[in-house]
C-alpha cells in the first residue's frame, strides 16, 4: 500500500516468576521504567507475578540527561 507504513513493536515473552520491575530492568535498562511498561500492557495491570508465555509490548522510553546532583558512580563519572 502507497503511503502506508507499519512498524512493529517490540515484544518481550514472559518466563514463569517474571515481574514488571525485572522486565523493565532487563528490556528498558531501568526498574525506573516499569510504569511506561505498565502502560503499554493495560490488560496485564493487575498482574504481580507473571506466568510463562505472556507476550507483553516493550515501549520506546526516553533517558534525560544525568541530573548534576547525583552521586559521581551514578551519573558514570571515572575521575
Amino acid at each position: 500500500m502507497k503511503g502506508w507504513c507499519h512498524t512493529l513493536a517490540k515484544t518481550y515473552v514472559t518466563k514463569q516468576g517474571d515481574m514488571w520491575d525485572k522486565i523493565a530492568y532487563t528490556e528498558l535498562g531501568s526498574e525506573y521504567f516499569m510504569t511506561d511498561l505498565i502502560d503499554a500492557n493495560p490488560e496485564h495491570r493487575e498482574t504481580v507475578i507473571f506466568p510463562a508465555n505472556v507476550e507483553l509490548v516493550i515501549p520506546e522510553v526516553t533517558t534525560a540527561l544525568t541530573p548534576d546532583t547525583l552521586p559521581p558512580w551514578k551519573r558514570g563519572d571515572t575521575g
